[in-house]
């Protein structure tokens, strides 16, 4: 009885703290497994809290990707520095490595890349190399003419299927440039729309994570090696609706997690946002999984069927794309978010009015801890003889009223 009676005086000197979980022993409670706390989204997966250390982790990445760029640079297609295209029918048996020995022995030098496109009969070779004046062509054609005897379409072979092509690297450098003011413009209207539709602080979160993500995704393609072709720079494009498309997504659930938080003392911001994104985990993980199956499958359609150069060139760009972008909605934009609002404004006084307040019931939860079992024992029995007082003079259910009406009149 006494128990009780000093559990419910507790509870009605602070309500908010009857619904702390801090004196639960959390071993006792039911675990669930990785896969059910995802699915749920109260897996508690600590992003937020331990933003500092994805930060170094980003800038990490950030540091690699921009090191490689200055240092090794990018593998630039022939659209970007100009050049030779010499395309013929691939016969049976032919194999690119012959096809470069013919060319270094004809010419003295070696192209800069052969490939095979397509298959079947509608496959084609193709050689890239340095521009190639008219004796040069000449010789380049008697040579794979004499070694590979290309038929044309009704099967006789001739030396007109043996095209030679001249690209000029100021169509890249207009690729380029068209490329660079869509991605100017793209990035105002977001950042308008975000501020509009969200907040500035988020506006400025999304844009540092596109940011990342070009970056990173320019890294990759310099510290592999892959060629950069218009339909890479195209590719570049797109990739940042899908990265925008995440934050948002988790932006969204932040916003709804953290509306009226600031007339709330028993979490954080931060926590909240924390929340968010465990709560949309598992849908960002869903989509990244269903956008990067097309992309692999159209890479091993490109590759290993139609060996399609355009396809796959895109196809690569997409996939590195679409994993950085998942990895910074995730790790990165809702972190920074959090940052910006703690840095200063209401949230950041919140912030230190919650930590503060917790101080205090942690700093009064230890000194009960430590009150002697006399002293609590002897407050339970006055709790108990006040409550019974109280009850003896209350009037019970069902008595009529005491007053001047039922005193006598003299």
């Amino acid at each position: 009885m006494s128990e009780s009676t000093t559990s419910q005086s507790a509870s009605q000197t602070d309500p908010e703290s009857s619904l702390s979980d801090s004196g639960v022993n959390q071993s006792s409670m039911p675990q669930h497994s990785l896969l059910s706390r995802l699915y749920t989204g109260t897996g508690a997966f600590e992003v937020v809290g331990r933003r500092r250390f994805y930060y170094i982790l980003t800038g990490t990445i950030v540091l690699i990707s921009l090191l490689s760029i200055l240092v090794r640079g990018f593998t630039l297609g022939i659209d970007f520095e100009g050049g030779s295209r010499i395309q013929f029918p691939a016969g049976a048996g032919v194999e690119t490595s012959q096809v470069e020995d013919v060319y270094s022995q004809a010419l003295g030098m070696a192209p800069v890349s052969v490939q095979t496109v397509g298959s079947g009969s509608s496959a084609t070779v193709q050689i890239r190399s340095e521009a190639l004046d008219a004796a040069q062509v000449v010789t380049l054609q008697d040579a794979l003419y004499d070694t590979f005897q290309p038929k044309d379409s009704d099967g006789s072979v001739s030396k007109n299927v043996i095209s030679v092509a001249d690209v000029s690297e100021t169509w890249g450098g207009q690729i380029t440039q068209k490329a660079l003011i869509a991605l100017l413009v793209f990035l105002v209207i977001v950042s308008v729309y975000i501020a509009v539709r969200f907040e500035r602080d988020m506006a400025i979160a999304a844009i540092v994570a596109l940011f990342f993500d070009i970056a990173v995704t320019a890294g990759v393609y310099s510290l592999v090696g892959f060629e950069v072709t218009p339909a890479t720079v195209i590719g570049l494009l797109t990739i940042l609706g899908f990265s925008l498309y995440d934050s948002v997504v988790v932006f969204d659930k932040v916003e709804e997690n953290t509306r009226g938080i600031l007339h709330l003392t028993r979490r954080t911001y931060a926590e909240q946002a924390n929340l968010a994104i465990n709560q949309t985990l598992m849908r960002s993980i869903n989509t990244t999984l269903i956008s990067v199956l097309p992309v692999l499958a159209l890479m091993v359609v490109a590759v290993w069927m139609l060996g399609v150069g355009t396809l796959k060139d895109l196809a690569l760009v997409q996939l590195v794309g679409i994993i950085v972008g998942a990895y910074s909605s995730i790790f990165f934009a809702t972190p920074l978010l959090v940052t910006l609002k703690e840095r200063w404004g209401p949230v950041a006084a919140h912030t230190r009015k919650v930590l503060a307040r917790r101080a205090t019931l942690a700093q009064g939860g230890a000194q009960k801890a430590g009150t002697p079992a006399a002293e609590v024992a002897a407050s339970t029995a006055d709790v108990a003889v006040q409550r019974r007082r109280s009850a003896a003079t209350a009037p019970t259910p069902g008595s009529r009223p005491t007053g001047k009406r039922n005193k006598k009149r003299h």
